[in-house]
């Protein structure tokens, strides 16, 4: 069963990033983005700017296999996405940058080794152990199940092909099984 986060250590990650950080704005957007969205680090990093339709509160993902998806984001994510882009992106920006979304301090576009790096920096400054990339996705598609999102719902926003990969959030949290029982059985 993947590790999973929980709410309190989730909103912890997302404030670890400390205004006085040189790319504050950078980590806020790439921490939101990869939670709201439940996005692999490699498809965060490959992430272009006409991906993102903040506008819409939807972003476009090209995962595994090169499949498409278009996978919703909270205000949140989307705040923090504008004013990266707004503020900082265009400092960042050189010639060699391209179109990627998430920049280094030296205007390449990061890799998704960095995306480890950053959010295994900011889990150590929250006081988080075990906390990377993947676990924020799985915290994702567990913390919609368990507030009664549909499986196939999370199967199309994670970019599953297969049900069966998705159906290891469902073992994850037995109360709310025990709860749908309890609500829904005829004879409880």
């Amino acid at each position: 069963v993947p590790g999973v986060m929980a709410d309190e250590d989730v909103r912890k990650l997302l404030a670890a990033p400390q205004p006085s950080d040189g790319l504050y704005l950078r980590d806020v957007a790439l921490l939101e983005m990869l939670y709201a969205g439940g996005l692999r680090a490699s498809e965060l990093a490959d992430m272009r700017l006409e991906d993102l339709h903040l506008e819409l509160g939807v972003v476009r993902v090209m995962g595994k296999g090169n499949k498409e998806r278009l996978v919703p984001i909270g205000r949140p994510a989307q705040r923090a996405a504008q004013r990266y882009i707004d503020e900082l992106r265009p400092d960042l920006e050189k010639p060699a940058s391209g179109d990627k979304v998430f920049l280094s301090r030296t205007g390449q576009p990061i890799t998704r080794v960095v995306v480890w790096q950053v959010v295994k920096r900011h889990a150590k400054r929250a006081g988080l152990k075990d906390v990377h990339p993947h676990t924020l996705r799985h915290s994702f598609a567990t913390h919609l199940l368990a507030g009664g999102a549909d499986l196939r719902v999370v199967q199309e926003l994670l970019g599953h092909s297969n049900i069966q990969t998705t159906q290891v959030y469902t073992h994850v949290d037995r109360s709310r099984l025990k709860e749908v029982v309890a609500r829904f059985h005829p004879r409880p």
